[in-house]
């Protein structure tokens, strides 16, 4: 049996909390799910209930192809043997696990709310295991329901873009997103980091782009002047109106 690696995580979880970016992942990953011959996904580090894995496995199933299977991995034995009513195998199962990915070969991993929880030290270590398979990792962090919402695109342990997601209803100003930061970047939001600066543009775009129409319309405008005054969007206006944004990733300064 292979050693699980990684600590226990807090376990908190609600349904839908998940679902911003269970719908990047069918958005950005469904054509590597759909070209392969065994479309694995894994949700690691899903909780103290499972429901965000059931969640995942019922989305890509209907936006991406009926017969992805999404396995469900804990560090925490208890977690697994009160997930496993939940399994509908093969297309949905509970293992222990952690980083080492309990040996499996997924062409995704997810994993939520966990890295936050560690030393920043140890994060690209996380990044490079979970990915040296040659996985597509998406990482990142959100509030107790999932309205704001960070995340970043890993592959071969190298980050390549950031998102920022919110329910804009809710979004009172784009500040909001320096506390749901992920780990890589979070105590970098200082003056003179790239990330730092990303965030006062956003800010000061949403700022200038008041509007009586609504904050869907104040959103998209603040990523058009964006991309305008020539911030690295790796999006369009299709995901900007699901309260997206997505850059390359702003790195930081002593990179």
């Amino acid at each position: 049996m292979i050693k699980p690696v990684g600590a226990i995580t807090r376990g908190t979880t609600n349904p839908n909390r998940l679902r911003r970016v269970d719908n990047f992942v069918a958005y950005r990953c469904g054509g590597l799910l759909r070209a392969a011959a065994d479309p694995l996904v894994i949700d690691l580090g899903y909780g103290a209930t499972p429901v965000t894995a059931v969640e995942l496995r019922g989305r890509l199933a209907t936006a991406v192809r009926a017969d992805v299977a999404v396995v469900g991995l804990e560090i925490d034995p208890v977690r697994v043997a009160a997930a496993r009513p939940y399994a509908d195998p093969p297309r949905l199962e509970f293992r222990r696990g952690g980083f080492e990915l309990a040996g499996l070969r997924p062409v995704v991993v997810r994993a939520f709310n966990v890295l936050r929880q560690y030393a920043e030290d140890e994060v690209v270590a996380a990044w490079r295991q979970m990915t040296a398979t040659g996985a597509v990792l998406v990482e990142g962090t959100c509030d107790e329901l999932g309205r704001i919402a960070t995340w970043t695109v890993v592959e071969h342990g190298e980050p390549r873009t950031l998102t920022l997601s919110a329910r804009l209803s809710d979004l009172d100003h784009p500040a909001t997103f320096a506390e749901r930061l992920p780990k890589a970047l979070i105590h970098h939001n200082v003056a003179g980091e790239p990330i730092h600066e990303l965030l006062h543009a956003v800010g000061r775009a949403w700022e200038s782009e008041a509007t009586p129409f609504g904050p869907r319309q104040r959103w998209l405008a603040t990523c058009r002047r964006l991309r305008d005054e020539g911030h690295p969007l790796v999006d369009g206006p299709a995901r900007w109106g699901r309260g997206e944004l997505t850059v390359s990733w702003p790195g930081r300064a002593q990179e």
